[in-house]
């Protein structure tokens, strides 16, 4: 099968092009010194209908196939990774869900406001003592009349801060196990939802990465996605979506890093030439670009299943452990070929290693997702 862009989908990786250099690469740098969180810019990407790409206009989404997603979503991380986590989180892990799994009620109340930028939305599932291992998680919500109260602690909330909602993971019945787990709507300023530490983290700096407290916080039983006990199931087939969207941002960093990297060895010269002749660089440089090329089309192949509406599970997987580990390799070497000023902030690929690394880890580490695609192939 192609994966050629169509005509609809390359007048939005060109548009989505052009904001991400205008708009959003500008002020990256700023940014990641400052942790400032980019607001304006996601405003802005809501007036563009890129804050609900998969969600129909009915609810103020843009209605576009998820390959155009992919495609948006590999634009802005070009330009800022922090921007691109966001929209990602944003789309994948937060739209997603209501939309597929929420009621009439909530895509009115929720997903309306989430699709068109008006308000960001996070998701909460991993817990100190349950990260890759959710059915680990003590977080537990008591029905209470018309209400259920929420306990516990939730870690590494991307936007967690700044977000208008979050879907919550919790247990109504523990004794049932992944059974037991339902998912919340839980909306910012709701009685005992308070936001804790905020994360200093290695990269990713303008994307606010912090602790969610509960405390005898009361959701009203309308804000339940779903039933009782759906929500690993919730949480497992939206994770599967936002694979796509973790890949998505790795194919457009590992761009990133090699046009740097193809840029810097231009411009560089060592023993009075060029060191964009080298052989042991040009080897390098054409490896990168294959692997990049190799990483796109994965994803591509698992957003054109899910619009095809096929089990996604494997080639997400697939997807995301490769791109991934690609945009790693990648960032790794472009850091090489610059030598010492790789190694200095004032030069784009220090940001790039740094913003890269995460990559591997969230959302499913590389050894959950090869724990994943092992047992699509040879059984339990």
């Amino acid at each position: 099968m192609s994966y050629q862009l169509n005509e609809e989908e390359q007048m939005i990786q060109a548009m989505v092009r052009e904001f991400a250099l205008n708009e959003v690469f500008p002020s990256a740098a700023e940014r990641d010194r400052t942790g400032e969180f980019p607001l304006e810019i996601l405003k802005k990407m809501g007036e563009l209908g890129l804050m609900g790409m998969n969600v129909p206009p009915e609810y103020n989404g843009a209605g576009v196939n998820t390959i155009s997603y992919s495609v948006a979503l590999q634009e802005i991380a070009y330009a800022c990774a922090s921007t691109a986590v966001i929209m990602s989180v944003h789309n994948s892990v937060s739209c997603g869900p209501i939309y597929i799994f929420g009621s009439d009620y909530q895509k009115e109340k929720f997903l309306k406001p989430l699709a068109a930028g008006q308000m960001i939305g996070s998701f909460a599932l991993t817990e100190a003592n349950a990260g890759s291992d959710p059915i680990a998680q003590r977080t537990k919500a008591v029905k209470d009349g018309d209400s259920y109260i929420l306990n516990g602690n939730k870690i590494f909330i991307t936007s967690g801060k700044n977000s208008g909602l979050t879907v919550v993971t919790a247990y109504t019945d523990r004794g049932k196990k992944h059974r037991g787990l339902s998912a919340f709507i839980v909306e910012k300023g709701t009685p005992g939802f308070y936001v804790g530490k905020k994360e200093e983290k290695m990269g990713l700096k303008s994307s606010d990465t912090v602790e969610l407290i509960f405390e005898d916080c009361r959701v009203p039983k309308e804000n339940i996605l779903g039933n009782e006990g759906d929500g690993f199931g919730i949480a497992m087939a939206s994770l599967d979506g936002g694979r796509i969207g973790i890949a998505s941002q790795s194919v457009g960093l590992a761009k990133a890093c090699l046009d740097t990297a193809v840029n810097y060895i231009k411009e560089r010269s060592q023993f009075n030439k060029s060191i964009s002749h080298f052989q042991g660089l040009r080897w390098m440089i054409a490896d990168m670009a294959t692997q990049i090329e190799a990483a796109r089309l994965l994803t591509f192949n698992a957003a054109a299943m899910k619009d095809q509406k096929k089990n996604i599970t494997l080639a997400a997987s697939m997807a995301k452990v490769y791109a991934s580990e690609v945009a790693n390799k990648v960032a790794y070497k472009a850091l090489q070929m610059h030598g010492g000023y790789g190694y200095i902030k004032d030069f784009l690929i220090e940001r790039l290693y740094r913003d890269a690394r995460v990559f591997t880890i969230y959302e499913g580490t590389s050894e959950i997702q090869r724990r994943v695609i092992s047992k699509h192939i040879i059984g339990k």
